[in-house]
């Protein structure tokens, strides 16, 4: 106990202990065993690694491109090839071959609700929560699929949402799902820094400031919580991944996995067409002649307006929606490695902490602070080309994010619902039900995963607001 604290005072971080006299022996031991999940030397050394990092990028003249076509395919509008690669997907499905990770450690703050993401109800006329759509997705699958075991599936959460969320899965009797398929494991946290990225945060006398470490962190707590021996000892060679605030995912996609299979990829990725050349998002592309995801504030606005000769179509288009799939061989190869060598990158924050010196708290109005965080796709450019693809989708029938709160622009409870249903009306629309034109109808995803099975809808005059197809 004294090594671990002469060592923190060692590192400029003595104020830390300040009330240490006062602690209580329960206290002392609580606050220790928190200072030794982290190395507070690594811990500023990342800090102003992240921060030279920052202005490295603001500045540096990097040459970006969009994806060969070699690693960029698309299958809007293409029915067959849609098909070669559903079979294959669904065949390693039915193998027990492909596993699921869900991304949910994120609280509906900006929603107005404490819950976790993914308990949150869009307003369908079935009131279901994102939990509820996707696993009942997943379960439709496996029927789809003819599986003999079933999918797993692995739910990363945090500190702030384990507890809730395995409470509302046990709450809804795991949605119809085994309780065994579900795994539960939570990302890592890294302690807050002042803005010169010294100086650790207190949340109180014996309490240091934490918050999760990014969606990167996901290799992290791979390793962590030996997901990889899970996998492996389950004969699992293919992951897929995304995150939970998407209304329209299509988990465990066989379409997604079947493209990966049939070109050997050993790490792909989803992309929708950006909505305009200035839509604020994330742009799959390669900079120096590496796949990567450049941030749109990276991009110039002549290269972010270029248009594709052949096709009318904005070059750099491939918006990044962070859903991902991994072959378990590069896992296997390639996930100590990522673990150890990710860069952290600085988000600057306004971070409540405890003056320990004035004994008070102190909410702050401007940044006062930095929070270290990894990013998922750090490790794109450790793919060599020929492994690495971009599948293209369409956006009205994957992606629709719940980012914001009822009322705001866009990504919104308004919009993710919108997206559902008028989605699913299509679906009717699409075998011959007859349909009002100001009727939107839910279709259950237990019902149908992508639009299938629903020819005894044929002729169904479907002429009141509000129904459920279950």
């Amino acid at each position: 106990m004294t090594d671990l604290k002469q060592q923190y005072e060692s590192k400029g971080q003595s104020h830390l202990f300040a009330h240490w006299d006062t602690l209580a022996q329960n206290e002392r031991e609580h606050f220790l065993n928190q200072l030794s999940k982290f190395d507070s030397k690594k811990l500023s050394e990342d800090c102003q690694k992240a921060i030279a990092l920052a202005d490295e990028n603001s500045s540096s003249e990097n040459v970006i491109r969009p994806l060969p076509a070699s690693s960029y395919e698309s299958v809007i509008g293409d029915d067959d090839l849609r098909n070669t690669y559903q079979q294959l997907g669904l065949n390693a499905i039915k193998n027990g071959e492909v596993a699921v990770i869900l991304m949910a450690g994120g609280q509906g703050t900006r929603l107005g609700s404490s819950a976790p993401k993914g308990c949150y109800n869009i307003g369908l006329p079935s009131g279901k929560s994102l939990f509820q759509i996707q696993a009942e997705r997943l379960k439709r699958l496996q029927t789809l699929a003819g599986c003999t075991k079933p999918i797993q599936w692995y739910i990363m959460t945090s500190g702030p949402t384990r507890a809730a969320t395995e409470s509302f899965f046990k709450e809804h009797n795991f949605f119809g799902l085994s309780e065994s398929q579900i795994h539960f494991f939570n990302q890592g946290t890294l302690p807050a820094l002042d803005i010169s990225g010294e100086k650790l945060f207190l949340s109180d006398k014996d309490e240091l400031v934490e918050s999760p470490d990014g969606n990167g962190g996901l290799y992290r707590a791979i390793k962590t919580n030996n997901l990889l021996n899970d996998f492996n000892s389950r004969g699992i060679k293919h992951i897929h991944m995304y995150c939970v605030d998407n209304v329209l995912v299509k988990i465990a996609d066989p379409v997604f996995i079947g493209y990966a299979i049939k070109n050997d990829f050993q790490l792909a990725t989803k992309a929708v067409r950006k909505r305009d050349a200035h839509e604020s998002v994330g742009i799959i592309a390669t900079k120096n002649d590496k796949p990567c995801v450049i941030e749109y504030s990276e991009i110039s606005k002549p290269l972010a307006e270029a248009v594709d000769e052949d096709t009318g179509l904005l070059t750099l288009r491939a918006a990044n929606i962070v859903n991902h799939y991994y072959s378990v061989d590069l896992l296997n190869t390639k996930l100590d490695n990522w673990v150890e060598s990710m860069p952290y990158h600085i988000a600057k924050k306004k971070i409540s902490y405890y003056d320990n010196v004035n004994d008070k708290y102190v909410k702050p109005s401007e940044p006062n602070g930095i929070k270290l965080e990894q990013f998922i796709f750090d490790v794109f450019p450790s793919i060599p080309m020929s492994r690495f693809g971009c599948l293209e989708v369409e956006r009205a029938e994957e992606f629709s994010p719940l980012k914001n709160a009822p009322g705001t622009a866009n990504d919104n409870p308004e919009t993710a619902r919108d997206a559902y249903l008028h989605l699913t009306t299509s679906w009717l629309k699409d075998v011959g039900a007859l349909v009002n034109d100001e009727i939107l109808v839910e279709v259950s995803s237990l019902l149908s995963y992508g639009g299938e099975n629903l020819d005894s809808y044929k002729g169904t005059v479907f002429d009141k607001q509000g129904e459920i197809l279950n």
